[in-house]
């Protein structure tokens, strides 16, 4: 949990778009892991494997009625941690920040889960690949 608590909450809030609500998806990401260990089989990563949990533990969540009925307030950006020289800069790279999540939180699903994967949590093309269970080709057209 120390060591990817926060990416397994930042990638289900790129889904979700709800702190809280990601923050139990990642309570649930946790014990499934924990409950599921033994079944582990070392195919791949064992941050892969958690993100694939974390992957369908969204899609779950957005299935159900309830998560249909919810309203997004927070963004990407408040996640995210800024470090710069000046007062403007800060505040420039924070509007920035903004635009550039909202942008990516109005995408389709299929299209915003291979940009957060990519660019933010800067897997490979192929680790995307073998956890979204794609072809590399398709990948690499969702990123275009």
């Amino acid at each position: 949990m120390n060591r990817y608590g926060q990416t397994v909450v930042r990638l289900a809030f790129s889904y979700v778009k709800n702190k809280q609500l990601a923050e139990d998806i990642s309570q649930e990401v946790f014990i499934s892991c924990y409950k599921n260990l033994t079944f582990f089989r070392k195919e791949s990563t064992y941050k892969t494997w958690i993100y694939k949990i974390t992957i369908n533990k969204c899609r779950d969540v957005m299935k159900s009625w309830s998560y249909k009925n919810l309203i997004f307030i927070e963004m990407i950006t408040s996640m995210r941690k800024t470090k710069d020289s000046s007062i403007e800069e800060s505040i420039i790279k924070q509007e920035e920040n903004y635009m550039i999540s909202q942008s990516i939180l109005h995408l389709p699903a299929k299209l915003r889960e291979v940009m957060i994967l990519y660019y933010y949590e800067e897997l490979k093309i192929e680790e995307i690949s073998k956890l979204l269970e794609l072809k590399t080709n398709t990948i690499k057209t969702r990123l275009h």
